[in-house]
């Protein structure tokens, strides 16, 4: 039996509670070993919903693209990054939530409530929040934030495959497939490999040995 897809009852319940503006949280590419890691921040007009938003793993990409669009249309949505640099040097969590961190904080009007998808809400976030587990799962909104930064990050890797080809980042968006591990093996390591990332950080040891 499939489990029900994400609906509106928990910005509903923050609507109750006083909030008027509820943003969802997602951010994809924490898994990758190169590229960014990329947050979005959606706040959904609770009159003019799209249809069909669901985490965006369950989604095909033509179906992801197009509600990207109608997201983008229809609801107020703002797309921040962290960087390969800032990845290696904080590490991939306190990365990944200072993307969603600057997605927030470049959200306008600014929002009054915020689900976070995940177990922990980050560190620097000044706003009321509530960390919401496999929330791309449970709330439309987070659902939505996950449909744009899986769509724009994957932009970003078609681009970069684009001028490092070879790797296959148009297809694997950076995740450590059996090829792009063997591409990384035969063509060495690129700016935008995550240098902390094991199977990147090996391949460099063993070119110093």
């Amino acid at each position: 039996m499939n489990a029900p897809g994400p609906d509106f009852s928990l910005e509903a319940a923050a609507i109750a509670a006083g909030a008027t503006r509820v943003a969802g949280v997602d951010e994809v590419g924490r898994g990758p070993l190169a590229g960014p890691v990329t947050a979005a921040a959606v706040v959904l007009n609770p009159d003019d919903i799209p249809a069909g938003l669901n985490d965006s793993k369950k989604l095909t990409a033509r179906r992801r693209e197009a509600l990207f669009d109608e997201i983008m249309a229809r609801a107020a949505v703002s797309v921040a990054h962290a960087s390969v640099a800032e990845i290696d040097s904080l590490n991939i969590l306190r990365a990944a939530h200072l993307a969603m961190e600057r997605a927030i904080a470049a959200l306008a009007p600014t929002p009054d409530h915020l689900l976070i998808d995940g177990n922990l809400v980050p560190k620097g976030l000044t706003l009321p929040a509530v960390a919401v587990v496999k929330g791309d799962g449970r709330a439309l909104s987070i659902a939505a934030a996950s449909i744009v930064a899986k769509v724009t990050r994957d932009r970003i890797m078609v681009d970069l495959a684009q001028q490092h080809p070879g790797y296959g980042w148009e297809r694997n968006a950076g995740y450590p497939s059996k090829s792009h591990i063997s591409a990384l093996q035969d063509l060495g390591v690129t700016p935008h490999h995550r240098r902390s990332f094991r199977p990147v950080h090996n391949i460099l040891y063993q070119e110093k040995l």
